[in-house]
């Protein structure tokens, strides 16, 4: 038997490539929307994928599963669990499965069983290596179980507006784990994310497990009854970003095929006015220190870093055009850039323009920037409103006295209630949230918008009074 897991550090997902060696053949569990790396492992295996498959209806990135089975001539399995009210609509492009059903690929046997709680029509993969054992190896288990955590049951409601939706899925997820904890110690856990995924309030950087050693240390397996189960899973889940809606909505009813990612065109450095005179969404891809020294007012700062992904998806409505202002360097990589917008359904990147415009710019401007200390004074004469863009966990756990708590994914649609007869001073954990806040709020017509020095890190380390029940855990940017 071969195993291969494919992670997207990204969107921190895992899919797997497990293949027979005897016979050739090979499934894909989980394929993301860059379906060419699983052809090029399988080539180089000598391996022919003959079924394609998924655990779930994902919510964080664009099932690549239907193009790689057009590709490869494999078999589709989709799950045909759960309710009417959510299942695949392109479910009789392949065939259906359900629990209890298997599939053979050469001497490897896939039990499937259906573990509903993060979704209804959640499966995960029981994996017997035939020519060695009579007893499964390994699950994958998808957003099901992970190490260290348990898939988050309340997206359906929060993100597909499913009402009523979490409590049922929480008291599912409860029944799954119950049975699931049956098997072996030994059976292996290959989940569907790692740590960073917002699939999971707790996910390990582990990429995998045993059943034995989860049922001993993840909290899930450790709680006494039900009613305390669905308390503790729902509660602190962090909040789930924009594009998870859409995700769902295109990956239930099938996700179009795209063939690969190509760069856009460059444009020249004067078409920068022009395209932001018209309203166009330009984005300035250089980190946060470097937009604050000097950027054109309207881009939006989205550095392109680990977080890229992310804030990409809160911020970016997928069915508009978009341009984005890059190095050199950068340049040498858009189709990478493409890749990754391409994974969470943003397509149209019309054309980059080079740094250089900026320079050139004949409207520039600096990110004005305030001290704790200059904060603490003009809060005391009232001359201000400070807005915290951390998430609720981190606002829970500790925040500026009369500080206002917008989410920094919930800012363009919130901004609308702020006084504007007051300068608005922004903050994050330590500056990178407020910088992409600060710019946003630019664009949106804010003038005087101030960014906090080193954000709420440095207003407790200053000695400096702060609100909230304890500190907070995460020391997120």
């Amino acid at each position: 038997m071969f195993v291969k897991r494919f992670f997207e550090p990204s969107i921190a997902q895992a899919s797997y490539l497990i293949g027979c060696q005897a016979n050739g053949e090979a499934i894909v569990i989980d394929a993301n929307r860059d379906v060419d790396q699983y052809l090029d492992a399988a080539t180089q295996e000598g391996l022919r994928i003959t079924h394609v498959t998924e655990t779930h209806i994902h919510a964080d990135y664009v099932s690549g599963s239907r193009e790689l089975a057009q590709k490869t001539g494999a078999t589709l399995y989709l799950s045909d669990e759960g309710d009417a009210d959510w299942k695949y609509a392109f479910i009789n492009e392949g065939r259906p499965l359900h629990h209890g059903d298997h599939l053979q690929i050469g001497n490897i046997r896939i039990d499937v069983l259906h573990t509903p709680g993060h979704t209804p029509e959640h499966l995960s993969f029981l994996v017997t290596d035939g020519a060695a054992a009579d007893r499964p190896i390994a699950a994958v288990t998808g957003d099901f179980v992970f190490v260290g955590d348990v898939g988050r049951p309340d997206l359906l409601e929060r993100a597909a507006n499913l009402k009523g939706a979490m409590a049922v899925g929480a008291r599912a997820l409860w029944k799954s784990l119950q049975a699931f904890a049956a098997n072996e110690d030994w059976l292996q856990i290959w989940p569907g994310h790692g740590a960073g995924s917002a699939c999971g309030k707790g996910i390990s950087a582990i990429p995998s497990s045993t059943l034995g050693y989860e049922r001993r240390f993840n909290w899930a397996f450790n709680v006494t009854t039900e009613a305390d189960f669905v308390t503790r899973v729902l509660e602190g889940q962090p909040e789930p970003p924009a594009y998870f809606a859409s995700m769902k909505r295109v990956n239930k009813a099938g996700p179009a095929i795209v063939g690969g990612f190509i760069a856009p065109p460059r444009l020249a450095d004067a078409k920068l006015a022009e395209l932001l005179a018209a309203g166009a969404l330009v984005i300035d891809t250089r980190p946060a220190a470097e937009f604050a020294a000097q950027h054109v007012p309207g881009t939006l700062n989205l550095p392109l870093n680990g977080s890229f992904v992310t804030w990409a998806g809160w911020l970016v409505p997928s069915n508009v055009d978009l341009y984005l202002i890059v190095d050199n360097a950068t340049a040498a990589r858009l189709p990478d850039v493409a890749r990754l917008l391409a994974l969470i359904g943003i397509d149209r990147i019309t054309g980059w323009i080079s740094t250089s415009a900026i320079a050139a710019s004949a409207v520039r401007r600096e990110t004005m920037q305030i001290t704790v200390a200059e904060l603490r004074t003009r809060m005391a004469a009232n001359a201000v409103t400070v807005v915290d863009v951390r998430s609720a966990n981190e606002w829970a756990g500790g925040h500026i006295p009369g500080a206002v708590h917008i989410p920094l994914g919930y800012l363009a649609d919130r901004c609308r209630g702020l006084p504007s007869t007051k300068p608005l001073v922004i903050h994050c954990q330590g500056g990178g949230r407020s910088a992409i806040a600060v710019s946003l709020l630019e664009r949106l017509g804010w003038s005087g918008v101030i960014n906090l020095e080193g954000g709420y890190s440095a207003w407790p380390a200053a000695g400096l009074p702060r609100e909230g029940a304890h500190e907070p855990q995460t020391t997120r940017a």
